[in-house]
């Protein structure tokens, strides 16, 4: 059986008939244009031809965004970058690109080729963050950022940020990474300390975002439901939660989609603490919604 798919996959059967090895590669190729970028990489390995249309650039190209020469100017010398395959530029742009000081990153799904952004707290302003009374900076192999904002206590809770990008066209879900509690290890296991949360059951946090050409976004929720809990405690404390703030539209790269966004709580009759910031993420809603149902990994 061995046998006789090595050569189904080269030239012929073994008995004279045609094989997968007698395809023309610009056939293979507008095949490739329906698959995605792991599918194509598999099948790569049948034969040479398969091989040589995995590397067209014409296949790549329809699979990165369509303003990736704009990306590439993030990193630090763009130029070098410029004659490279379309294949790799693929896999250069699939990799995290920091900017802002290392307090973004943008970077294309390596499954669908949509652009992805991850903002950390670090870039964000938030009241009182200087004073460590309040907050303070952990880090943490728990973020992509290696650093997490966390608040002690506090009454006038606000979180602010604001980013200007060529986001390519695309509909966009922006939501906050947020998780009630300090962690940590201990003897190799996570554990979840929360003795400073407080004051999320008594009002809501209102979460809200604004874009350059009008569009706006806002929520309402309270961050620790106590009346819910059962036997094993509210399920919002202990674990990392992305809280969406809602959706917006960008119909062009040009100009700079600006996108303003915040969360807060400042009614300063009580006091709130015990709650970790790590960042905002800005991800295609299509994609967002496929990763929740497990159809990407």
């Amino acid at each position: 059986m061995g046998a006789s798919l090595s050569n189904l996959t080269e030239n012929g059967t073994g008995n004279g008939g045609p094989g997968l090895g007698d395809i023309p590669e610009s056939c293979v190729a507008c095949v490739f244009l329906y698959l995605t970028p792991p599918e194509i990489c598999n099948l790569a390995r049948l034969n040479r031809a398969f091989r040589g249309a995995a590397s067209s650039d014409a296949v790549w190209e329809a699979k990165l965004p369509s303003n990736y020469h704009l990306l590439l100017h993030l990193l630090s010398h763009p130029d070098v970058y410029q004659n490279l395959s379309k294949k790799d530029i693929f896999a250069l742009l699939s990799r995290p690109l920091p900017f802002d000081d290392g307090n973004k990153v943008v970077w294309v799904d390596r499954f669908t080729g949509r652009v992805c952004m991850s903002i950390s707290a670090k870039a964000m302003a938030i009241t009182g963050i200087e004073d460590r009374r309040y907050w303070n900076w952990v880090r943490t192999e728990e973020s992509r950022f290696n650093v997490v904002a966390y608040l002690q206590q506090i009454w006038w809770f606000e979180v602010d940020g604001v980013v200007k990008f060529p986001f390519p066209p695309d509909i966009y879900t922006l939501s906050f990474r947020i998780h009630l509690g300090r962690f940590s290890k201990r003897l190799g296991r996570r554990v979840s300390n929360f003795d400073h949360t407080h004051g999320w059951d008594i009002k809501p946090v209102r979460f809200e975002f604004s874009t350059s050409d009008g569009q706006q976004a806002s929520h309402e929720c309270f961050l620790d439901d106590i009346h819910q809990d059962d036997a094993n405690g509210s399920y919002k404390r202990g674990c990392w939660i992305e809280y969406k703030v809602g959706e917006f539209i960008v119909s062009k790269s040009d100009p700079e989609t600006e996108v303003r966004f915040s969360m807060k709580q400042i009614d300063c009759t009580h006091s709130k603490g015990g709650l970790c910031v790590d960042s905002v993420s800005i991800i295609p809603v299509e994609l967002k919604e496929r990763r929740r149902r497990g159809v990407l990994k």
